[in-house]
């Protein structure tokens, strides 16, 4: 049976989604006038954010290409650094990344890594109710009574010494629209924020720890700004020191790679530090350039970290963090995921795996992101190099990048059999998505919205643009792109049975790729269209 939160509409906030006796301590009265507090507050702020975006994409569209900002230049030349770090992460040499599913959790917080992400962000299809159990095993979590139990009846429960928490809500672009906050739906970000900040915060001090934070898809520091004026009104309100919430910042965006000491400076008091995103940075690199032919890439197997871009902005993630006594932690995780059937390519993968934590850890970083427990132990190994916690006593000043370094784009081939797998990959996990889930191994490979927006990202660049040609000289048209959607989704139905693709979203996920290809105009998030879908 569900209850409605009705008697909250004559405040302003409404529900339109069932909640359950359980929901209701996650989405209670006075969690949901926390949010609404800070909703009315920010919004407005939100919203001129987003219309700063809009702003600086017409610019990019007519070639005004980015560049350090003049007007800031005095903090990037300035001698400061951010507040000292909480002793808890002093040490964060191996961060694990994760949906927050229960069990997902339990292993995550089990595995053995210095830091768990629980992600309500490119790990999670953001369905009402997998956002709010979502709350439920985060706050089980920290409360320490997590439990789960698999169909074979084989209990999971937390060991006694696990790993530090940090929490990923989702980025500022989005919305949740199942709370309507005076009529218009809340900012996904200060709703997954609010909510785990209001129920968590007073357990996290009381078990030696803190909230923790990753801050994803910002653009700009006046974005870190917003978040930092979150943070300074959520612990007035809770009665909460002041420099309590900690949170790391992915640059994961081409404007952001710009903006890297002015992201640090906003958020100084609660800064953890930098962490150089891979899959979403690309993407960025796609869609900020999409009106430009000469920023097209090649198949996204040859969009490694080595690529001068991308390692540009790397070194430059290192050297800005160690400068302002910041940790720094390597994002360029590769998603594989063991190989159990096939021995040899489980070795290939592995070997992979260990050169690019190998790099890592030689450049500087004082962490890096797996994306699977079986590669916790790998990637501890390679950062036994380490003799310290950490190494934010390197700070590279050997390091010169300058703006064209950050915006050198490689050259390479387009393949059909590229130009396959973005199809084949997109439709797949559009599929689970659509159907709750937001991680999903696919071809012994972990896809999630940041991957997934690459591939069909490369799928609209080549077709739109005169320089999408493959390596055997034919021309990707909308054509090309709706016959091989056609054999790609029937080789799906082939893996998969009927059964399971008739039960499945493959031919709503194929409209709505569709949709997005085929228009004129770049779709900026797929998530947004996608969303309506969503219960």
């Amino acid at each position: 049976m569900s209850i409605q939160t009705s008697s909250l509409s004559t405040e302003g906030i409404e529900v339109i989604a069932p909640v359950t006796a359980e929901f209701a301590e996650i989405v209670s009265p006075d969690a949901l006038r926390f949010v609404a507090k800070l909703s009315r507050t920010f919004e407005p702020g939100r919203e001129e954010l987003l219309k700063k975006r809009k702003q600086r994409q017409a610019e990019l569209d007519a070639g005004i290409l980015p560049d350090f900002l003049p007007r800031t230049r005095r903090i990037r030349t300035a001698n400061w650094t951010v507040a000292p770090q909480p002793a808890g992460l002093q040490d964060r040499r191996v961060e694990i990344t994760g949906p927050v599913e229960r069990k997902v959790i339990i292993d995550a917080l089990n595995s053995g890594a210095n830091v768990f992400m629980a992600d309500f962000e490119d790990a999670h299809a953001p369905t009402w109710i997998g956002t709010i159990q979502g709350q439920i095993n985060v706050r089980d979590a920290v409360a320490g009574t997590i439990s789960y139990t698999n169909p074979e009846g084989k209990v999971y429960r937390l060991h006694e010494k696990t790993t530090v928490l940090f929490v990923r809500p989702r980025g500022w672009h989005l919305p949740e629209k199942h709370v309507l906050i005076d009529g218009k739906p809340v900012s996904a970000s200060l709703f997954d924020f609010g909510l785990y900040f209001f129920h968590n915060v007073q357990c996290l001090l009381a078990r030696g720890t803190g909230p923790y934070f990753y801050l994803s898809k910002l653009e700009s520091h006046l974005e870190a700004r917003l978040w930092n004026d979150v943070f300074v009104v959520a612990q007035r309100e809770l009665d909460i020191p002041r420099g309590t919430i900690k949170a790391t910042v992915l640059i994961e965006t081409m404007l952001a790679a710009f903006e890297m000491d002015e992201i640090l400076y906003e958020l100084s008091e609660h800064s953890a530090g930098l962490n150089c995103g891979r899959w979403d940075y690309i993407f960025s690199a796609i869609k900020k350039f999409n009106a430009i032919p000469a920023f097209v890439l090649p198949d996204r197997d040859q969009l490694t970290m080595t690529t001068h871009f991308m390692r540009s902005c790397s070194l430059l993630t290192i050297k800005t963090s160690h400068r302002r006594n910041a940790p720094a932690i390597g994002g360029s995780m590769l998603a594989y995921i063991p190989i159990k059937n096939d021995p040899n390519a489980n070795e290939e993968a592995l070997t992979r795996v260990r050169a690019e934590k190998r790099r890592e850890v030689t450049d500087g970083y004082d962490g890096t992101w797996v994306a699977h427990t079986g590669l916790v132990s790998v990637a501890r190994e390679e950062f036994a190099v380490m003799k310290s916690p950490n190494q934010m006593n390197r700070k590279r000043e050997d390091v010169r990048v300058t703006a064209t370094d950050l915006l050198r784009f490689p050259e390479g081939t387009i393949t059909e059999a590229g130009l396959r797998n973005n199809i084949n990959v997109s439709l797949r996990y559009l599929d689970a998505w659509l159907c709750g889930t937001g991680c999903v191994p696919i071809n012994n490979v972990l896809e999630d919205v940041a991957t997934v927006e690459i591939t069909r990202a490369q799928i609209w660049q080549w077709i739109h643009h005169p320089w999408g040609i493959l390596d055997d000289d034919r021309k990707v048209t909308i054509a090309m792109f709706r016959r091989l959607m056609s054999e790609e989704l029937t080789k799906i139905k082939h893996a998969v049975g009927e059964s399971r693709y008739v039960k499945g979203r493959f031919e709503q996920a194929a409209a709505i790729l569709d949709q997005a290809i085929t228009s004129e105009r770049f779709v900026e998030f797929l998530t947004l269209p996608a969303y309506c879908y969503l219960d």
